[in-house]
């Protein structure tokens, strides 16, 4: 039994490494339907993406399990197992608790390289011993309070079908056991959003229904050095994550982009992202324009700050089809001059992402949908898993492929063999990944209240039966998006060939290079290419 549960940890940090991700967060009062929604993009060059699943499981009394880091792979220890595990399906679990996470890093001698427990392994154990948001909140804290926490800063995103928070969290640094952490209830009617900075500053000190923190969150501050004032001026962001511009430009810059795309009307401007003195602070969470979709929640994670200032399209980076991407390291120098890329939600980095969506009318196995997508968010299909399925698509589970070799049977390679070639043409391209993804992903909405229905008249009879027939809907839809994205990327190889077009008839074109970018060759080259009339008089 324990090699078993060790085995099955060590599944867990094999989809790790997730070095800079993007996170928001709607309530169920700022969503369409009701449903609470939470996103995650797992970023990392290094992380191969692939959909986990843990069985619901029943454990002997006295059992140990390993416990191993998510980042490095590397073995922390053993911590006792509870009698009950759920079922996990990515980040969601049997029931409708989903969680994500983002970075932060803080305060570097905070880092406790010995304590037992790291952030991944954090979210998998509460996804596997908690129901709701509080008491995954509570697992966490309980956990890390007893066991130590190793990681460095981190933001996480909880929900239920019934409400939302964020969480921060860093260590007390080496030898010192226990976290400290606060957790902000969104208020419904609001979203939030974290993106690798702590964004959490003052918070209610006498509030238990919307704010929770550790006991020593302030006084250690003090003890430390870090903070003088009064507590309910306290903030934990600035303390225990000072800003710098990397975390205004590539971290904040993201959250700005999901608010201005929620909320237009408040014209959120630009300046505090950019690192521009005196600018006011991004609000923890905002009210959008209108209630959010799943499909507008899905949008909201594919962005490059297009018609903005930071327009990722607009300068010579992006070459003659703007490409909204760049390639790393983001900061290098000229001359010791020190420049930087812009980092967008959307990156070509990304291992795997999802929308997350929980809903109270329904019971727990229907009612959770991990809208899964491998690769980069643009370029990818959001495929609905029910969090009720006992199996995972063959071409989305864990063993189906590796990061070390491609394989035509993995959604991972499939995925990123599309995106890799639409890379080399984006502004033509990515026209007709779109006319797929949006076909697909179009479907797949439309077809989930039928699927709930049916699921729902099969679940007052037997539960198992809806298990039965909503895995085998979500294994289909995985498995035929798969086909699907082969498909089309034999078709961008057909069609875009060699810098040819082909058209309606499938003949063969030319396109000339954009205009300007004729321009930007004729400005940097002068007289290097310019025709000289022959024979000359």
């Amino acid at each position: 039994m324990k090699r078993l549960l060790s085995l099955v940890l060590s599944l867990i940090i094999m989809t790790s490494a997730a070095e800079a991700c993007t996170n928001f967060m709607v309530t169920p009062g700022a969503s369409a339907d009701s449903s609470s929604m939470i996103t995650y993009s797992a970023d990392s060059h290094t992380l191969y993406g692939e959909l986990l699943y843990l069985p619901a499981a029943r454990h002997i009394e006295g059992t140990l399990i390993n416990v191993y880091d998510w980042d490095s792979g590397s073995y922390l220890g053993q911590i006792k197992q509870v009698a009950e595990t759920y079922a996990v399906v990515g980040n969601m679990n049997e029931h409708q608790l989903a969680i994500g996470e983002t970075t932060f890093g803080g305060r570097s001698e905070l880092h406790n390289p010995k304590g037992g427990l790291d952030y991944g392994s954090l979210m998998y154990l509460a996804l596997q011993r908690a129901k709701t948001a509080r008491e995954a909140i509570r697992v966490m804290t309980s956990l890390v309070e007893e066991y130590g926490y190793c990681s460095g800063g981190e933001s996480f995103s909880i929900s239920d079908p019934r409400e939302v928070w964020i969480m921060e969290m860093i260590g007390k640094g080496e030898g010192q056991p226990g976290a400290l952490w606060v957790a902000r209830r969104v208020p419904d009617g609001y979203i939030c959003g974290h993106a690798n900075q702590a964004r959490i500053r003052q918070f209610p000190l006498n509030d238990p229904q919307n704010s929770l923190y550790a006991r020593d969150v302030i006084s250690f501050a003090r003890e430390k050095g870090y903070y003088k004032g009064s507590d309910k001026e306290f903030s934990f962001a600035d303390t225990y994550a000072p800003l710098d511009f990397g975390a205004l430009r590539f971290c904040e810059a993201r959250v700005w982009a999901g608010f201005r795309r929620a909320a237009p009307s408040l014209k959120l401007p630009s300046d505090y992202a950019r690192g521009i003195p005196g600018s006011t602070p991004f609000p923890l969470w905002i009210k959008p324009d209108k209630k959010l979709s799943v499909r507008d929640v899905m949008e909201l994670m594919r962005d490059h700050y297009e018609g903005t200032e930071l327009d990722m399209t607009q300068d010579v980076g992006a070459g003659p089809y703007g490409l909204p991407y760049r390639w790393r390291p983001m900061e290098w120098k000229v001359d010791s001059v020190k420049y930087f890329h812009e980092r967008a939600t959307s990156t070509q980095q990304t291992g795997f992402s999802f929308v997350a969506q929980s809903r109270a009318a329904l019971p727990d196995p229907i009612g959770g949908i991990l809208w899964f997508g491998v690769d980069d968010t643009y370029c990818t299909v959001y495929v609905p898993m029910y969090c009720g399925i006992n199996r995972i698509a063959p071409s989305f589970a864990v063993g189906a492929g590796s990061f070390d070799a491609f394989s035509w049977n993995s959604a991972f390679w499939v995925f990123n063999f599309v995106s890799n070639y639409t890379y080399s043409r984006y502004s033509d391209m990515i026209k007709e990944v779109q006319i797929v993804q949006r076909e697909l992903e179009g479907r797949f909405i439309a077809q989930v209240p039928q699927i709930d229905r049916a699921a729902l008249a099969l679940y007052k009879t037997s539960p198992q039966q809806a298990r039965d027939y909503l895995s085998g809907f979500s294994v289909s839809a995985g498995e035929e998006t798969v086909a699907r994205w082969k498909k089309l990327g034999e078709f961008l190889i057909w069609k875009f060939l060699d810098g040819n077009l082909r058209d309606e008839h499938g003949g063969v074109q030319h396109p000339p290079y954009p205009e300007a970018w004729y321009r930007t060759i004729a400005g940097q080259t002068g007289e290097r290419y310019k025709e000289i009339p022959w024979p000359q008089k």
